[in-house]
This record gives C-alpha cells, structure tokens and sequence, in this order.
C-alpha cells in the first residue's frame, strides 16, 4: 500500500506563496521576477538585497548597472543621483508588488527577507525564494501553521503589511539615500507610491481597476509613519465622458530628468489638464 506524502508545514507555506508570486508574474507583464524553489540553485543568482544594504562596492554596481541601462534604452547618460532614484525605484515597486499583490489577491502578506531577493544586475531580473513567514487572517487555510501570525481584522492585516514593507526597505534608503540626495520624507514618499501603484497597477492588468483603488485606499487611507501620504486617488472627468483614475505621486523617480517630454502621469510636475490628455489620448 503506497503513503501520500504531504508538504511539510513550512513547505505549505512558501508553496503558497510561490504560488501567488507566479501569478503576479503571469498577469504583471512589467513584473521582471522569477521565482526559485527555496534551497534551489536559483537562489545564488546575481547579488541579493542584503549585499545591497550592507556592501557599498555592490551598491555601487547596482547604480552602475541602472546607469547603463538608461544610456541602452534612451541614449543618455543621466547623473548619479537620478540613476539611483530610478533603481530605487524599480526596486521599491517590484517589491511593493509582491507583497501587495499577494495581499490582494490572497490577503496574505508575507515577510520577504533581504536575502530572499536577489537580483540579476546586467538584465534587472528580480529573482525571489518564497520564505515561510507569513500573517493572514485568522480563518485562512494556513492560519495554523508554523511561521504563520494571525489576525482577525483586515486593518490589522493592512497594518501588517505597511510594516513589512517599511521592515525591507528601512535597510535599502539608508545605504542609498547618500548616493540619492534627498531626505527621508522624500524617500519614503517614493516607497509610498511605489506600494499604491502596484496594487493599482495590478487591478488594471486583471481588469479591477475599481477593486485596486479601493484596496489601495483602504491601505493608505491617509499618511501613515512612515509614509508621509495617502493613496489620495481622485477622478478626473474626459470629454469621452469616462471617469479617469489618478492621484500626484508622494514622491518622485527623476524620470522627467530622463525625458522630460514623458514624465509619469502622476508626476508632481504633471498638472490634471495635461493628465487627462495623455489619459485621454
């Protein structure tokens, strides 16, 4: 007679969360990640998160690798410190995704560890090993596992995600923010952004758009520390008659300093006439 054997409790864990990282990947065509079975050898590809808080010679590669980047796909050179921002910001928003996309899709949020990313610095492939920490709500199919903290509200599950999100990025602004110039309100306005327009971002791709919003919103629904902001969404009205979407980032990646002609929609620069344009067009 043969046994089935069964995922081991930790094993569930990262099984679910590869899961949904997969997903994110499938349906976020802007989403540059794979994901590696933990253990694997995958995970020793490219440098990982924690060389980028801790050693400044792969710190400085990272921006190296950005500042090349730019010259390939715009032919230009750009300064350091806009270099950064913009891997900065790269970064904040693949990880924002990740974790806020696996809160909304599961409302699941995982504990993603400096070294469980690492990224690949000649393509900007993110790769992630799913770990074993986790919070969800207190009815969730994983509640009783090891590793797993439970909730019974979904504010305290929304808190729980500002913090992990804030707990990984803390490291990361500290070792960048010399080669970034700019203060920690402006920083943290950046991972800000970055969080809410994942989630947005990732309504859009599954045709949830309003659904997005409203979760975004309810995540930041004003400035939380260390958030200097909320998702402040608002509509802007086309003469199409249609019901625009926008909100004015927190924060700002110096795209503009790469092509000013292109800046983001929600750009700070970006005033709602020329919004609804480029929307509307």
């Amino acid at each position: 007679m043969s046994v089935a054997l069964k995922t081991p409790p930790a094993g569930a864990v990262a099984h679910a969360l590869g899961d949904v990282y997969r997903q994110l990947a499938d349906v976020c065509e802007a989403l540059t990640v794979r994901v590696a079975e933990p253990g694997g050898e995958d995970r020793q590809a490219g440098v990982s998160a924690a060389e980028l808080m801790a050693d400044q010679e792969v710190l400085d590669s990272f921006v190296e690798a950005e500042t090349a980047r730019i010259h390939d796909r715009y032919g230009t050179v750009p300064r350091p410190d806009v270099a950064a921002s913009r891997a900065l910001h790269d970064y904040a928003w693949s990880v924002g995704l990740l974790m806020g996309g696996a809160w909304y899709l599961d409302r699941r949020v995982p504990r993603i560890r400096p070294e469980d990313v690492r990224l690949d610095l000649a393509t900007g492939t993110y790769t992630i090993t799913p770990g074993t920490d986790l919070a969800c709500l207190a009815d969730d199919p994983l509640a009783a596992l090891p590793g797993v903290v439970t909730f019974p509200q979904e504010e305290q599950l929304r808190a729980a995600l500002r913090m992990a999100v804030a707990e990984h990025m803390r490291p990361l602004l500290s070792a960048l923010g010399p080669t970034v110039r700019r203060g920690a309100r402006t920083l943290w306005g950046m991972v800000c952004d970055d969080l809410v327009s994942g989630i947005w971002y990732l309504g859009r791709m599954l045709d949830q758009e309003a659904d997005a919003v409203r979760a975004a919103t309810d995540l930041l629904p004003t400035a939380v520390p260390p958030y200097p902001a909320g998702a402040d969404f608002r509509y802007l009205l086309g003469d199409s008659g249609r019901r625009h979407a926008t909100r004015t980032r927190a924060g700002c990646c110096l795209f503009y300093k790469i092509r000013p002609e292109d800046a983001c929609v929600t750009c700070p620069r970006t005033g709602d006439a020329e919004r609804l344009r480029r929307l509307e067009g």
